[in-house]
């Protein structure tokens, strides 16, 4: 009886024991509520229930190195977070201060890149939103800085871009073709201004092809005289 007993009590001991590692083994191996959030988080805004055109963008800062791949707009629906990411990628980098572009700039940009036929395309940004500090700051002590005293820039309605692998008239000339607002011509920095404010266009820095002389800005009006006249120079 008594052998029989302590084998009783041996036998239970090591199920329990066995139980104990098993549940060990299990706790060990679920994920941490960490390790399931990493990049899986959705935005607040369901997009589940939009339908329609896709519109994205794949941008690259200069000046921070960052880079943005983002579907902003569903259809006829923007997408806010979506925006708001936008609107801190194009913050002023000297400042870190950002803005709220106008989504028309967004779809302008979209346009010009499935114009090209690189809509997966990477835009250079150049400049994005300004703060008047640092509008006035690139324009201090200069008499021909390009930089306009009432930027659009600063209206979070412009950007300056470039496009990897297309020439920067080509770029000037795809913009141009839109008339969504203004567009300026930078050869010499190779980069292009484009917003959408009143239509217009300009050139800065580009070399006379007969005088051999630089010009500091030249206004081009459209074949049908349909472009406002400009009453300042630069972006």
């Amino acid at each position: 009886m008594r052998f029989g007993t302590r084998l009783c009590r041996a036998m239970a001991i090591l199920i329990a024991v066995a139980s104990f590692c098993c549940a060990s083994i299990s706790c060990s191996a679920a994920p941490s509520s960490q390790d399931t959030v990493q990049s899986t988080e959705l935005p607040m805004t369901s997009t589940q229930s939009l339908s329609g055109k896709i519109y994205s963008l794949h941008l690259h800062h200069l000046h921070t190195g960052e880079s943005l791949s983002v579907v902003y707009r569903i259809g006829d629906q923007y997408i806010p977070e979506a925006l708001d990411e936008l609107n801190h990628f194009l913050r002023d980098h000297r400042t870190q201060d950002a803005s709220h572009y106008d989504p028309k700039e967004f779809d302008l940009l979209h346009s010009i890149m499935a114009s090209l036929g690189k809509p997966n395309g990477v835009i250079d940004i150049v400049c994005g939103y300004r703060t008047p500090w640092s509008n006035a700051y690139l324009r201090q002590g200069r008499t021909s800085s390009g930089v306009a005293e009432h930027s659009q820039h600063i209206e979070a309605k412009a950007i300056d871009i470039r496009v990897p692998g297309v020439q920067t008239a080509r770029l000037r000339d795809t913009a141009e073709s839109f008339e969504a607002g203004g567009v300026g011509y930078y050869p010499v920095s190779q980069f292009v201004h484009v917003d959408v404010g009143p239509v217009r266009t300009w050139s800065f820095g580009e070399r006379h092809r007969t005088r051999g002389r630089l010009r500091t800005a030249t206004l081009r009006h459209h074949a049908r005289n349909r472009r406002a006249v400009i009453h300042h120079y630069g972006n």
